[in-house]
């Protein structure tokens, strides 16, 4: 229970709509990976993974051992961890039948005698994890038989999906990597991501697609998805300011005219990042901009004499609204939400 007017509302039909249009419009593929890691981007986990698994994913995937085992507790469903897990967790992965990557050629020599699948990830330009040439995977690949792994999938990761040129080349890079093995075997292909299912045609011989910032519409489409999380806290006092009086730290803000000053029960330790004062924030359905610098726990917005203490303010309202708060701050959605704080209680909202 949470003793202050703070919190984040979830919508999980909103989640399985949204999934549920995104595999209809995105056929052709065996398996729908939804990834959840950093707790469902900020939706927190078991509610809106049964959204996400209503919706029609058939797989999940995870950035930590952490992720999957917290998962496991009420989901039978395989989970992928895309990180690198440590080999002195791997007995934990073989107890929980979770799936691991497999990376590189050391930790394939190191990790080959344990019981586990694994998804071979293949760099194909990210430069950020995974095998980058033939020799290292087709070393990976023929020495399968003489351990006790069993290759699920093997996978890479577009880096710049709005650019066709970029993702055609990865592809092809992709190709040309696993170009010795047999793509026939392998359980599952997994290359697209949001951004490539988006813009990018489906790619033949792959059966699986990681769908992540898309299960929340918070990526360019045209598929009319719903919002699923907003950012929601009250005005707890008021204050009347004079002309030349300032609001907050270090007085960066200083009153033109005689104004009133609303004052709002959230701060940066809830998620708000410090950027955006100077933004638009909504109460009773119209804008008003956050002044002063914000603080740990509160924050200050210019309001009229028609703004009331308890009025709801929604600092993310919807799925535009969190668009343009990113962009105010030169950032990704991804941030604004994945950064809403764990002592924001998550309200769930069929």
């Amino acid at each position: 229970m949470s003793y202050r007017n703070t919190y984040s509302n979830v919508y999980l039909k909103n989640i399985e709509y949204n999934v549920n249009t995104i595999i209809n419009n995105y056929t052709g593929y065996k398996y729908y990976i939804g990834v959840v890691k950093a707790d469902c981007y900020g939706h927190n986990t078991s509610k809106t993974i049964q959204s996400i698994l209503n919706g029609g994913c058939n797989y999940l995937a995870v950035s930590s051992l952490d992720e999957a085992l917290e998962i496991r507790k009420n989901f039978d469903t395989p989970i992928l961890c895309l990180g690198v897990v440590d080999k002195a967790y791997l007995k934990i992965c073989e107890e929980n039948n979770i799936d691991i990557t497999v990376a590189s050629k050391d930790y394939f020599d190191m990790i080959r005698y344990f019981n586990l699948n694994i998804h071979i990830k293949v760099d194909t330009g990210m430069n950020r994890l995974g095998v980058k040439d033939k020799e290292t995977l087709n070393y990976i690949y023929n020495n399968m038989t003489d351990s006790n792994l069993k290759i699920k999938g093997i996978y890479t990761h577009i880096y710049n999906a709005i650019d066709q040129n970029t993702t055609d080349k990865q592809i092809e890079v992709f190709k040309n990597i696993t170009s010795d093995i047999d793509l026939n075997k392998i359980e599952m292909i997994h290359i697209a991501q949001s951004d490539t299912l988006v813009n990018h045609s489906k790619i033949d011989f792959c059966n699986g697609c990681r769908i992540g910032i898309l299960m929340y519409g918070l990526t360019n489409n045209n598929l009319n998805l719903k919002s699923t999380i907003d950012l929601c806290s009250e005005i707890i006092d008021i204050k009347y300011l004079s002309k030349g009086e300032t609001v907050s730290y270090n007085g960066n803000y200083t009153a033109l005219e005689d104004e009133i000053i609303g004052i709002v029960s959230i701060g940066y330790a809830d998620g708000v990042n410090r950027k955006l004062t100077g933004s638009k924030i909504y109460i009773n359905n119209k804008e008003y901009t956050i002044v002063g610098n914000i603080c740990m726990d509160m924050l200050m917005v210019k309001i009229d004499d028609s703004v009331k203490i308890h009025d709801k303010v929604y600092i993310y309202k919807d799925i535009n609204h969190i668009n343009y708060m990113s962009e105010y701050i030169d950032t990704i959605p991804y941030e604004l939400i994945c950064n809403i704080s764990k002592r924001v209680p998550r309200y769930y909202q069929d």
